[in-house]
């Protein structure tokens, strides 16, 4: 079946809140901290909330036309019960403080997720949703929580950025229907944060380019303390202690180890001119998909790309500066 057409009116609607939204946006400052106060706390009675008023104006009118002193009694308790819930529940996010943790870099696809950390003060906080901004059409899923008093909670929340670079985060909304369900109160953050979004690693990935073999940094090998010829390089997290020259270390002061394999090592070059696809991106793609398997394999790779050239290394740095690099390439 074939969607229908939305009429002209609700194509005005539409137009109409995202000029309201973006207007609204633009004027709340980004934070990645945000205290909740009566200012920045909005309240609106829900569906449940409009059935339960139309029910005391019933209640109300049969009272007065039957002169029921009990239906006065029910009429104003239950009036009473809404009005004490719609402060509670203001309260429940009044002093609540929101907290943004810095967001891991993703692949573009991927879901980003963002821990938010909510801190009370001395009272506890029950019933309190964090959810993304939803837009006209879709439906975020809300995370919902309790604050212990006095403490901190988490709360996570995702969303899938589609293409890569740096983005914004998205607007966040936290409310709260606690206790009744009758009102829904609600505060919009924006927070200052961005998150890094590396190319989407290509699937399935081609095989690795060839790797011709180069010399060692330390050129001709040398001959250790020990007497045995073997190369030496700069001290790795990891290397084990037998390794290391410590007389050498004693004397200069540097952390060596040495290296008994090979003095000759294999250099891969990973070359945006070379990768062989078609457009920027799916070169891209492909290589951020070389970049993790040349680090699976423990192979030094480095990276060229127009404008920018990383030497061969390899760790979880080096994985980083490669994918951050095609992340931002322009």
């Amino acid at each position: 079946m074939t969607a229908l057409p939305l009429r002209p009116w609700a194509w005005a609607s539409a137009g109409v809140r995202r000029r309201w939204r973006r207007w609204w946006q633009a004027r709340l400052p980004r934070s990645d901290t945000q205290l909740l106060t009566q200012r920045n706390v909005y309240i609106l009675p829900t569906r449940a909330g409009l059935l339960f008023a139309a029910t005391l104006v019933v209640l109300l009118l049969a009272s007065i036309n039957y002169q029921l002193s009990l239906g006065y009694v029910l009429t104003f308790l239950l009036a009473g019960s809404g009005t004490v819930s719609m402060h509670l529940m203001h309260g429940t996010l009044r002093g609540l403080t929101l907290h943004l943790r810095a967001p891991q870099p993703v692949h573009a696809g991927d879901a980003a997720l963002l821990d938010v950390v909510l801190t009370a003060d001395a009272r506890a906080r029950h019933g309190v949703g964090l959810r993304l901004e939803a837009s006209d059409d879709e439906r975020a899923a809300t995370s919902w929580i309790d604050v212990p008093a006095g403490a901190q909670a988490a709360a996570r929340v995702s969303f899938v950025p589609a293409a890569r670079g740096r983005h914004d985060m998205p607007p966040l909304v936290v409310e709260t229907r606690f206790p009744l369900g009758l009102f829904r109160a609600w505060s919009l953050w924006r927070p200052a944060a961005q998150v890094l979004v590396w190319p989407r690693a290509e699937q399935p990935a081609a095989p690795l380019p060839a790797a011709p073999v180069a010399a060692a940094a330390s050129g001709v090998a040398r001959r250790a303390e020990g007497g045995d010829a073997d190369g030496v390089r700069p001290y790795r997290r990891g290397d084990p202690l037998r390794r290391v020259l410590w007389k050498k270390a004693a004397r200069s002061g540097e952390l060596v180890s040495r290296d008994t394999g090979s003095t000759l090592q294999h250099e891969l070059w990973l070359d945006y001119a070379h990768c062989g696809a078609r457009d920027a991106e799916s070169r891209l793609s492909r290589l951020a998909a070389w970049v993790l398997a040349a680090e699976r394999a423990g192979v030094d790779h480095g990276l060229r790309l127009p404008g920018v050239e990383l030497a061969p290394s390899h760790g979880d740095a080096h994985r980083r500066r490669c994918l951050e690099a095609l992340a931002l390439w322009r």
